[in-house]
């Protein structure tokens, strides 16, 4: 029976024939393996259910890709923008926020309007476009590049849609 005990317990050998009372257990002793067997696999059905679908066309949505688009935007909005509009504000022309109210009221209304603003300026606000003229309506700072102005107006457009939420910073 010792020797029985000690068989049982390793998985990928079977019982000798040889051992009394081996014919009676064999039949347990493979159910055993069987639900060991089956259980291992189950364990291993949640991840490769993740990497298929982590692997497959269905995680290249457009959802997918506006939320990558909109953390580019809020990482290129930390690095510009932040500094004048915290939060949705304006330090320097406290009318003129990003908030939906003002920026209607000021005639900003779509993210084509505040792509223009971005990218030519617009009173006190600098433009940070490549191609901004008159050179003292533009920033001295560096210039932003097109598709970059356009993740910036989708992001305020966001923003003020949601009423400005707290950004959480990246590590950025």
């Amino acid at each position: 029976m010792e020797i029985l005990s000690a068989v049982s317990c390793c998985s990928n050998i079977t019982p000798s024939p040889l051992v009394k009372g081996s014919a009676n257990q064999a039949p347990s002793k493979l159910k055993h393996v069987e639900r060991v067997k089956k259980l291992q696999f189950k364990n291993l059905i949640p991840p490769l259910v993740a990497a298929v679908v982590a692997l497959s066309p269905i995680c290249n949505t457009p959802a997918l890709a506006q939320t990558i688009d909109i953390q580019r935007g809020a990482t290129l909005f930390r690095q510009a923008c932040i500094g004048c509009h915290d939060g949705g504000g304006n330090i320097i022309q406290p009318g003129a926020t990003l908030f939906t109210k003002d920026l209607e009221r000021n005639g900003v209304v779509t993210e084509d309007d505040i792509y223009r603003i971005t990218y030519y300026g617009k009173g006190r606000m600098p433009g940070f476009g490549e191609s901004c003229t008159p050179r003292g309506q533009c920033t001295f700072g560096p210039r932003l590049k097109e598709d970059e102005i356009k993740l910036l107006a989708e992001f305020v457009k966001v923003q003020a849609d949601e009423g400005w939420p707290n950004l959480a910073s990246n590590g950025d």
